[in-house]
């Protein structure tokens, strides 16, 4: 988890994970989007459960001074607990959408979205370029895999290794044609280097 004592930036993009970290860095940097030079930074908050924890110091560090702008990305099965979370740190306006209030939702979750968004058969040829496609056929083989769809093979393949995540994220978004770039993901890039209003 990164200590927000050390981010001096004017904007927070709050992400769950290292993966998704490394997957919007690579997508900033397709899309020209100079995150620095926007005074703009991104948080791995070492899982969503710990939003609550990284808003109330925040809050803290804040108070007094004016308060930072906090963006953030999150998986759909979370919206839930973001939307309380959210709700009780006081962003946004009561009824905003989470979206208004710069929160936004993968659907399921990074790994889905990027799996969807290049398609199966791609995604089978980036494990082959990298030396996973003989690890993943494997993985096919298992009982519980077998009747399961390929793009739910792959998202519970890249979990079934520690670092397998990291190490695709900037892979599967260096990959990506501009048109299939996960509306949740380009949104939240765009505003993270608008400036704030």
């Amino acid at each position: 988890m990164r200590d927000l004592v050390l981010v001096e930036a004017s904007t927070l993009v709050l992400v769950e994970g290292e993966s998704d970290l490394l997957a919007l860095e690579t997508l900033a940097a397709r899309l020209d989007a100079d995150l620095p030079a926007a005074d703009a930074a991104l948080v791995s908050m070492g899982g969503v459960t710990n939003l609550r924890h990284h808003l109330a110091a925040l809050d803290r560090l804040d108070a007094g001074h004016r308060p930072r702008r906090v963006l953030g990305l999150f998986d759909a099965g979370e919206v839930g607990y973001v939307r309380r979370v959210v709700d009780e740190a006081g962003l946004g306006r009561p009824g905003d959408s989470l979206e208004t209030t710069g929160f936004f939702a993968c659907e399921p979750d990074l790994e889905g979205e990027l799996i969807r968004a290049l398609g199966a058969p791609r995604v089978e040829e980036l494990l082959a370029e990298h030396g996973e496609l003989g690890r993943f056929r494997t993985f096919q083989r298992q009982p519980f895999q077998r009747e399961r769809a390929v793009e739910a093979q792959l998202r519970r393949f890249m979990g079934t290794h520690a670092g397998r995540k990291a190490l695709f994220a900037p892979i599967l978004v260096a990959a990506l044609e501009p048109e299939r770039i996960p509306p949740a993901m380009s949104t939240l890039i765009e505003q993270a280097v608008a400036p704030a209003r």
